[in-house]
């Protein structure tokens, strides 16, 4: 059977070739792929600047540093995965509703082959049919969030769909498990005191920047796993759960946030976990002096991607 996984940097240097992620073939086949990099260059969700559309290139150009073994977690993750780059879904630039149905239909066959996408942004609205299209297989998920807001508006100028409305939309079509579900990371200034509590009252565990370092980083693994339980997880990570000092490149920075390095702690306290789909998302280029977002958002991209290889090599043992 194909393994698919990248060309050989001892072969070819990591500076030619074609941006897939960490070169990565191209492929639109499934049969042989266990995880598929997919880009949702869609940024008609955002509600400040616009620019996010280019973030999977972007993402893209810069994985090329990326190897294939990660000492954290102690996996080699081509030793137990096939990899592919799908390319990415079709959309419609400037309107939603219709990339939407464009964006679950490229997905859906993705997870009916048994394939876990990781999914790079675009704007945080794709995650909606993201869910849509892994629910549909999957059935109702628990949701683990890495924002730093919840994204449970009901409206935006009495617009239904946005980047800071999927996750009520996705609680209302009976996407998500809201009781085994958390939200990690909010702070900033909001509109009203309400829009935490909304996300609380939907079923979300949220928790703050503010408590998060009140607990530390184990404890609130702890409180992640317990959340989650055993359920089917989708990850979301919206880069600016980073402080900006760490990820300008984003849509809404918010001061006060987390270290790249804290980001990539709380995700690998997510081993073991079942995953069955993630994104990174909210990576605007144009606002990236030095790709320091999109090197963050690729190797956030590359921790999902370990995680996934070592719950194979556990299984293997």
């Amino acid at each position: 059977m194909t393994r698919y996984e990248p060309a050989d940097s001892f072969e070819t240097p990591r500076f030619s070739d074609v941006r897939t992620f960490m070169r990565l073939p191209n492929v639109r086949g499934l049969d042989n792929a266990d995880v598929a990099i997919v880009g949702a260059p869609f940024d008609t969700g955002a509600t400040f600047r616009a620019g996010a559309r280019f973030g999977p290139e972007g993402i893209r150009a810069i994985s090329h540093l990326l190897r294939r073994h990660n000492p954290s977690l102690g996996v080699t993750i081509f030793d137990y995965l096939s990899v592919i780059d799908y390319g990415d879904v079709p959309v419609v630039p400037g309107y939603i509703e219709e990339s939407y149905r464009r964006i679950e239909e490229g997905l859906r066959p993705i997870h009916e082959a048994g394939v876990v996408p990781i999914v790079l942004g675009g704007d945080h609205s794709i995650a909606l049919p993201e869910l849509r299209a892994a629910a549909s297989v999957h059935g109702p998920l628990a949701l683990v969030q890495f924002d730093s807001h919840p994204d449970t508006w009901d409206s935006y100028f009495g617009k239904k769909h946005t980047h800071g409305t999927p996750f009520r939309r996705a609680v209302e079509e009976d996407l998500l498990v809201p009781e085994r579900s958390i939200q990690v990371g909010m702070r900033g200034s909001i509109y009203d005191e309400n829009d935490w509590e909304d996300a609380r009252r939907l079923g979300f565990d949220l928790l703050s920047t503010d408590e998060v370092r009140e607990l530390g980083i184990p404890k609130t693994i702890e409180r992640i796993r317990e959340r989650v339980g055993d359920s089917k997880v989708y990850v979301s990570f919206d880069v600016d759960f980073v402080d900006p000092a760490y990820a300008p490149g984003t849509g809404t920075p918010e001061i006060g946030g987390f270290t790249s390095r804290e980001a990539q702690e709380l995700v690998r306290g997510l081993a073991g976990a079942e995953i069955v789909g993630c994104d990174v998302v909210e990576v605007y280029p144009a606002y990236d002096p030095a790709q320091i977002t999109a090197l963050l958002a690729a190797n956030i991209a590359h921790e999902l991607l370990s995680l996934v290889a070592l719950a194979r090599k556990a299984a293997a043992s």
